[in-house]
């Protein structure tokens, strides 16, 4: 069997309205959540910290997904999208069941290191166009981890 890729698609434009707005709309517990580590009351502390480190497991696992989309559109996909995409899951488990002071570190790093990784791919892919809009989500997203340990 070849390991041929198939072409991308031609390079549009950008991502549409709706794609940014909801992309925006997704840092939203993360920013609420950075803020909300600084200002709630001791007692709620822990459910504020825990609630933005879930919801960053939850968006670097997302970000590993893409990957795996990324390679059903391939006859035989790269083993490397395929391991890359389940990596930003597991090490989201271990950064969510640590102290959020620490795990929070972690996921936000984790961010960026899926951006890294993402400037090769979609510029590979022809999705090129939406390494603007990922910048803007991962550096946010990341600050906001990054705010959080700190107030934790």
């Amino acid at each position: 069997m070849s390991s041929t890729l198939v072409m991308p698609p031609a390079e549009s434009a950008g991502p549409n309205a709706m794609a940014l707005r909801l992309g925006y709309v997704g840092l939203l517990p993360f920013v609420l959540g950075a803020l909300l580590v600084w200002l709630v009351h001791e007692e709620a502390h822990p459910y504020v910290a825990r609630g933005l480190s879930a919801y960053g497991a939850l968006i670097a696992s997302f970000l590993g997904g893409i990957h795996w989309g990324l390679a059903f559109r391939q006859p035989e996909p790269p083993t490397s999208w395929l391991v890359w995409g389940v990596v930003p899951s597991l090490l989201a488990w271990v950064a969510v069941i640590m102290p959020p002071s620490a795990g929070l570190v972690i996921l936000g790093l984790l961010l960026l290191i899926c951006y890294a990784v993402d400037r090769r791919l979609y510029v590979q892919q022809g999705v090129a166009h939406w390494l603007t809009l990922r910048f803007r989500l991962s550096a946010v997203s990341s600050l906001s981890c990054f705010i959080g340990a700190a107030g934790s």
